[in-house]
């Protein structure tokens, strides 16, 4: 039985700032090829989303409610709910996120 995925509007936000920035800075072409692939890695959560792995910024000071994939650089960030996944965060991997990730998902 498939899983239900939920983006949250941070996560639609991520993927929209993430697709303006590289239409901007590289291709309109390249920018919808990162969409698609970012949508699709989201989505193959149905099915598979105890794939992920705990984040090593929150394990650390013992938070493991959330995991995460990659579609690369990028950090897709997620909670399981019985048959829920919601996607909280797309972020660049790049960054130092462990600021971002307490901000957003301790609020």
């Amino acid at each position: 039985m498939k899983f239900k995925v939920f983006l949250t509007t941070d996560a639609e936000e991520d993927i929209y700032v993430i697709y303006k920035y590289v239409a901007l800075h590289d291709s309109i072409g390249k920018a919808d090829y990162i969409f698609d692939k970012l949508q699709e890695t989201c989505l193959s959560l149905e099915d598979y989303p105890d794939r992920g792995h705990l984040l090593p910024e929150l394990e650390r000071i013992n938070i493991r409610e959330y995991s995460e994939i990659h579609f690369k650089p990028y950090r897709i960030i997620y909670q399981v709910r019985k048959r829920e996944v919601f996607i909280h965060c797309v972020l660049d991997g790049r960054r130092n996120l462990q600021d971002i990730l307490l901000e957003r998902l301790l609020r």
